[in-house]
Parts: C-alpha cells; structure tokens; sequence
C-alpha cells in the first residue's frame, strides 16, 4: 500500500473543478430553506440555471455503459448478485447514517466498474466490491469513516476482507473510473428542481426528503438504468411534488421547462417507472402487514414448538474472512 499522501493523489481533469462550484450552486438554492423572504430561489437563479444545463449536458461521462442494463437483463451481469451488493450498501448506509448521497454514489460506482470488468461468479467478489465502492463513496462525502474493518458490519456481511484487499481494490476502482469519483447523480439536481415547484419553499425540505427516498428505492431497480440522474431527479420531484395536496400538481411537459438540456419523453418515463415502483412498495409493505398480522394468531404450541426448535439449534456460521488471492 503506498503511503497516504500518494494513494489520495487524483488525476481528474479541470471538469471536476467545474463540478464542484455547479453543485453547490444548485445545492444553494436551498441553503436558505426556512427563511421568510423566499430569496433563494430567485437570487443568481439564471446563473444557476446555466449551470445545471452544463451539468446535463456531461452527465452521460459518469454512467456505466450503455449496454450495461442490456447485459443485466441478459443475465450476462448477474442481476442478482447487483441486487444484494445494493441492499448491502443500504444497509450500511443506514447502520451508520450516512448521507444519500452516499449510497449512491457507492452503488454508481460499483455498476460504472461492472460495466467495464467482470469479476469471478463468487459471492465474495461482488462484495468486495461493494464494500470498495462504499468506502471510496465514504471518503468523498462523510465527515466520520468507519475503518475499512468496521465498515464491515456483522450481521449484514457474510465475508470480513483484509484492509490490506480493500485498499488493493480500491486502486483497481480508482483505475477502471478514472479517478473521476466526483459523479453527476440525482442529488445534483433535486434541490434545484424542488424549488422550480416551491419557490415560496414552504415544503421545499419534504420534497427533497420524499424525492431522496424515492431515488434510494429506485437504485434496486435495473430499468432505472436507462434513465440519466437528471430524468431521475426531476421525476422523482414530480412524484413528490403529486404527494403533497397543497402544492399544484406538475407535470412533464411543465418539468421540461425547469431547464435546458431535460426531455419531457425521458422524464415522462422515469416517472411512470417510479409510479410503479412507489405502488409496488406500497402493496409490499400492505401484504407483509397481513402476514404479520396472520402469524401473531399462531397458537401458543406452535410458538413454543418453535422456541424449543430455535434453542436446540447450533449457532450461526462464523464469517468467512477473506484475502482472495490476485487482488
């Protein structure tokens, strides 16, 4: 492992400066959320604007390929061996609650490597993988970094990697991405859009706190894929934005006009995806409600049955550590 200053060495262009002063004049927009005089969505709005449209415009040079969904749905790339590493970063994304952000910038990292490498058809592989992309994804946007051995949460890790194989993964990462870690995601946009539908921004924070939870669920989904981050964001916010009786409803032949470089038949799309998606949650959650409620009936015997059954039985498997050989 080389030494620290060298490993943090980054080779990204003048286009990741560029990156950082549009995000965070799209994030401005509601840095000021809660104040009385509704100025931050009209102060440099048309400075704003422009800087989203540049955003846009080069989000494509932060995806995977674009057969990558094709070889997914092909099962050429296991679909659900992606399924797990996402629920996985999830998971401890939660455990320590890191930031949204975060999460996907992991589970984008990982499918923007899938899409140029393959890895051996172990269990092992794609979470090691999972767990690089992770930590790199924590290293960009947390304060506080669990150790690469704490970031492997027991109980939601099935295999415990040396840091010394993290880190060796880490540089084949950083390598396949070019370095190029400071991605284009949903988060660039949601605020910004939040405050085309809210300029008063007096439900600017629910829209953005239900547009995140809604990006977050679609990450499982592979047909989401398709859909670039700032058809994501801008139909998330509109399927926020119909939750929320007292705001007016939008549409994406409205949404369009939010800014240069977004198109109605895309955004059209992802919406009636997320449409879907946020039905199908909604009947999950009521089926597993009845089931619940089905089991809470059981007779006493078989609750007893059952106990006795589960103090007989052996304890869980250790964790199987890991040092795969080569990486």
């Amino acid at each position: 492992m080389p030494d620290d200053a060298a490993y943090l060495l980054c080779a990204e262009d003048a286009a990741a400066a560029f990156f950082g002063a549009a995000a965070a004049g799209s994030s401005a927009c509601t840095a000021g959320t809660g104040a009385d005089d509704g100025s931050c969505c009209s102060a440099g709005e048309e400075e704003s604007a422009a800087s989203i449209a540049e955003l846009i415009g080069g989000e494509a040079d932060y995806s995977p390929r674009p057969d990558y969904p094709d070889r997914l749905r092909s099962r050429s790339i296991d679909p659900a061996a992606r399924a797990e590493s996402v629920a996985w970063i999830l998971k401890v994304q939660e455990y320590y609650g890191f930031l949204p952000l975060t999460a996907y910038l992991a589970v984008n990292y990982m499918d923007r490597f899938l899409s140029l490498h393959r890895l051996p058809e172990d269990g092992w592989a794609m979470e090691l993988l999972a767990v690089t992309c992770l930590s790199l994804a924590a290293k960009m946007e947390e304060t506080l970094v669990p150790s690469l051995l704490d970031l492997q949460v027991e109980g939601i890790s099935r295999y415990v990697f040396e840091p010394g194989t993290v880190g060796r993964m880490e540089l084949l990462v950083l390598t396949a991405l070019n370095w190029r870690l400071r991605s284009v995601t949903p988060f660039t946009f949601i605020d910004f859009f939040a405050c085309k539908v809210d300029p008063g921004e007096r439900h600017t924070r629910c829209l953005i706190a239900r547009a995140t939870q809604v990006i977050l669920a679609a990450m499982h989904d592979i047909e989401f894929l398709d859909h670039c981050p700032s058809s994501m964001a801008a139909a998330a916010v509109l399927r926020a934005t119909g939750e929320t009786p007292s705001l007016e409803s939008v549409g994406p032949e409205a949404a369009v006009r939010w800014c240069i470089g977004l198109a109605e038949d895309a955004i059209s799309s992802c919406y009636r995806l997320m449409q879907q998606l946020v039905i199908g949650n909604v009947r999950t959650r009521a089926a597993s409600t009845t089931a619940a409620s089905a089991a809470n009936l059981c007779c006493s015997d078989e609750v007893l049955s059952s106990h006795s059954s589960s103090s007989s039985s052996p304890p869980p498997a250790k964790r199987r550590k890991r040092s795969p050989p080569g990486i």
